[in-house]
């Protein structure tokens, strides 16, 4: 079963974020309270989580994973931004916000979608989220916890122990924002998915 860690949401303590971050580096897959529901994380390049996570998910390789960033700078690293992009992501981030771009070298290939070689990246807005990133010093591969068949993520983490607590190794508990981020492909130009983001009066 996988080890509860209760972590405080507003003041995460740093004994428990560097358990996490451990955990992770040691290959382990761990769900995450965010600002937009629970996600499934693991380290970036970590194929075996990386499979673990698809299993889980039900998906296949088609599905965008997404890296979760500290901030802008760590972000710019992995994507292809132009000017346009750039200011509109630095006007929704922090937020629940996910963005599918054009990876970069930095980025794991088994990351990328394997036809568009996109992958998507995302600031939250959450401290347990954000403390856990910057301790691990580099992004974390990503994915919303929405189980086979449902709509909408898993917001608690005694339901996410209780349902998957067999096929994970670490349940993080704290609050997490409602409803899964709003995806905005900015490859293509368009609403992927109309989540948690207000997505009105936006250009792309």
């Amino acid at each position: 079963m996988a080890t509860f860690i209760d972590i405080h949401p507003e003041d995460p303590q740093p004994r428990l974020v560097t358990k996490v971050v451990d955990r992770l580096r040691r290959g382990e897959v761990v769900a995450l309270p965010t600002d937009s529901g629970y996600a499934i994380v693991c380290q970036m390049g970590n194929k075996e989580g990386l499979e673990r996570i698809r299993s889980i998910r039900q998906v296949g390789d088609k599905h965008h994973f997404t890296l979760l960033c500290h901030d802008f700078a760590q972000l710019g690293q992995l994507v292809i931004v132009d000017n346009p992009d750039f200011r509109l992501i630095k006007s929704l981030t922090p937020g629940p916000y996910t963005f599918i771009l054009k990876g970069t070298k930095e980025v794991p290939r088994m990351t990328l979608n394997p036809k568009k070689h996109t992958v998507g990246v995302r600031i939250p807005d959450h401290r347990i989220t954000q403390a856990v990133v910057t301790e691990m010093g580099e992004p974390l591969l990503s994915s919303t916890l929405i189980l086979p068949g449902a709509e909408e993520p898993l917001e608690e983490g005694w339901i996410v122990e209780d349902e998957l607590g067999h096929a994970l190794d670490v349940v993080v508990n704290g609050p997490v924002g409602r409803g899964p981020t709003t995806v905005l492909d900015l490859v293509t130009n368009e609403i992927a998915r109309q989540g948690a983001g207000d997505t009105a009066g936006l250009d792309l």
